[in-house]
């Protein structure tokens, strides 16, 4: 009975010993046992990254050839080092340090040496390539970028370092990965799947064919072409009218959400991040803290968003039945409030009612209007937390849930906000306190896409779609769902209706009348936004910001666009005229309005950004 089961243990174990060995020398072919064969050479090809369009099928991101030299440093030999410098035109240090790094990261695997190299270069050194045993050279594809706008969505490629290799076994050292606007967002659509190839090698290192005659390799997958929502020929044009000016300009589709233009001033050409001078050109652009070329105004700027708040204020105020659209204020160069202070207003035709008080955007009106929303409430507390949540209702003072891996939130401000401000309960606070916001001011702070999106609700009536650039991905029918569920505000339709009749008569007989564009009914809001700095550690008022909202045609509304021009003065000067050139642009295909087109190409801000650094204080008045 021993002798037998001794047997059985011994028939057992061997059948197993066998079975495994026949078993990873016939079926096991996982990546794992075939990375660690010295005998298997593994060698990735690379994708076609996927090509980028606009929403007319214009052509803006392609791609071009590029060479990367590539070693794996257990198989590098002895060679001539200078003879190999002067091929590739680096330095001595220079290679020796690439070596040493990829020793660090593997011996084994390949590793970039020199990225980026030309067809020429490329042709000049694959004839020497025999001479250096270890080193290869891998095809990828670079950018080639079609149009010279748009870097802050497009974004741009770049190597990996180790983080990302460590966090997603996809990437190896020397692969390219999005980074910022599309690139980075779409990046798992964009960059395709890899392609792979074993190689078998003999006793002496050398590579004697494929590897069970290619039955394991896999084919590289090219990534997919993506549609913008962009209009490129639109982007094209709010960047020239941009040039010598700080700001952004933001205009989507109100059916859809979909963004026409995403414009941040200035911007830089988006083919200075491709090839071996990227990393220079980048820190060019990264140093220059003055115009600020890689800072994406129009998603990252948190601004007061001035007088078209109003239409907010005024829509609230409607809600709550705080004020009647036939109730008039009068206005008499302003309001006087709490103990003698008098909230400022240029001078118009007084009494005015709501629609008037749009149109000649008086901030008395306002004023009243946003007092009599908060204080029919018990408390202040109350009656600012219901402000507040009708404005979250618009998706304001929150990330908007965009497709750009960018933003920031905005402020609206909460009760619990001033509480902490006015150290609450030991110092009372009432709705005064905070009137600066009822016209834009105060503590409320927006992005120049938040101020777009705001006013695409309006047009619609009180419902939106979250904005987004991606309009679709080929060999797909859809769009995320997020951006394809209609979300509604807290406010009742009809009450919409007085505050869109006052936008338009902004540019009937308002602040905007000398704005009008032939055949197309805008309707808009001028505003302008104080702007404080600090010089020497002093407060001082600097040149205002000149915002502009608008959205045209009033019915079935087509565009809605939101200016915001860093120290522009009143909104008229040079938000108004951007909003009217690009509405007509967009609708009509053509600007007839030359006599605007004309003074804003040749009106620059550049010598008004260098008076704050001279700590020259000034105001403009008006």
């Amino acid at each position: 009975m021993r002798k037998a089961l001794l047997l059985f243990i011994v028939l057992t174990t061997g059948i197993l010993f066998v079975s495994r060995l026949f078993y990873l020398q016939v079926y096991d072919t996982s990546a794992a046992v075939l990375s660690e064969s010295n005998a298997i050479k593994k060698q990735y090809e690379i994708p076609q990254r996927g090509r980028i369009y606009d929403r007319n099928g214009k052509l803006l991101v392609s791609n071009q050839p590029s060479y990367d030299l590539m070693a794996i440093p257990r198989e590098v030999k002895p060679f001539d080092t200078l003879q190999l410098c002067k091929l590739l035109n680096i330095t001595k240090e220079k290679l020796v340090k690439q070596l040493d790094k990829a020793r660090k990261y593997s011996p084994r695997h390949p590793s970039v040496i020199v990225p980026t190299m030309s067809q020429g270069e490329f042709a000049y050194l694959g004839e020497q390539m025999r001479k250096y045993e270890g080193f290869f050279i891998q095809k990828r594809s670079l950018r080639d970028y079609q149009v010279d706008f748009g870097a802050n969505f497009l974004g741009y490629i770049q190597e990996v370092h180790q983080g990302i290799i460590d966090k997603n076994p996809y990437y190896t050292g020397g692969d390219l990965i999005g980074r910022q606007g599309v690139e980075q967002q779409y990046e798992d659509i964009l960059r395709g799947e890899k392609g792979i190839k074993y190689l078998q090698k003999d006793r002496f290192n050398r590579v004697i064919g494929p590897y069970k005659e290619g039955a394991l390799d896999k084919e590289p997958v090219e990534g997919k072409n993506i549609h913008l929502t962009i209009d490129a020929e639109l982007q094209k044009y709010g960047q020239e009218l941009m040039k010598g000016k700080r700001g952004g300009i933001v205009a989507i589709e109100p059916a859809t959400g979909e963004i026409l233009a995403l414009i941040t001033a200035p911007n830089y050409d988006p083919a200075l991040m491709v090839g071996r001078e990227r990393s220079k050109n980048y820190s060019l652009l990264d140093q220059d803290s003055i115009a600020k070329p890689l800072y994406d105004r129009a998603l990252l700027g948190e601004y007061a968003p001035g007088s078209p708040f109003k239409a907010l204020t005024g829509l609230i105020a409607l809600q709550e039945d705080a004020m009647d659209i036939n109730e008039k204020v009068y206005c008499n160069g302003g309001m006087r409030y709490g103990r003698n202070r008098n909230f400022g207003c240029h001078h118009h035709r007084s009494p005015v009612s709501m629609i008037d008080g749009i149109a000649y955007s008086c901030n008395a009106y306002f004023g009243t209007a946003y007092l009599n929303s908060i204080n029919k409430y018990d408390t202040p507390q109350e009656g600012i937390t219901v402000w507040e949540n009708h404005l979250k209702s618009f998706g304001l003072g929150d990330f908007m849930g965009y497709d750009l891996p960018i933003g920031k939130r905005g402020l609206i401000p909460t009760a619990k906000m001033y509480n902490r401000t006015y150290n609450y309960p030991k110092r009372r606070w009432g709705a005064a306190a905070t009137l600066s916001n009822s016209i834009g001011q105060g503590e409320v702070l927006m992005t120049p896409v938040q101020m777009a999106h705001f006013t695409a609700t309006i047009a619609n009536r009180g419902w939106y779609y979250k904005p987004h650039i991606l309009k679709k991905i080929e060999g797909t029918d859809t769009i995320p769902q997020d951006f394809a569920t209609k979300k509604y505000t807290t406010i009742d339709p009809q009450h919409y209706e007085p505050i869109i009749q006052g936008l338009n008569d902004v540019y009937n007989y308002g602040t905007a009348a000398s704005l009008k564009v032939p055949g197309i009914e805008i309707s808009g809001k001028t505003g302008t936004a104080e702007n404080y700095t600090r010089i020497d550690g002093k407060r001082v008022q600097l040149t205002d910001h000149s915002t502009f909202v608008a959205f045209a045609p009033r019915e079935n509304p087509k565009i809605a666009i939101a200016i915001f021009v860093e120290n522009g003065y009143w909104g008229f000067r040079y938000g108004g005229r951007i909003a009217s050139l690009m509405i007509e642009k967009y609708i009509n295909k053509e600007v007839t309005r030359k006599d605007l087109e004309n003074w804003i190409l040749t009106h620059s801000l550049e010598e008004e950004y260098a008076k704050p650094l001279s700590g020259e204080p000034f105001r403009i008045n008006y």
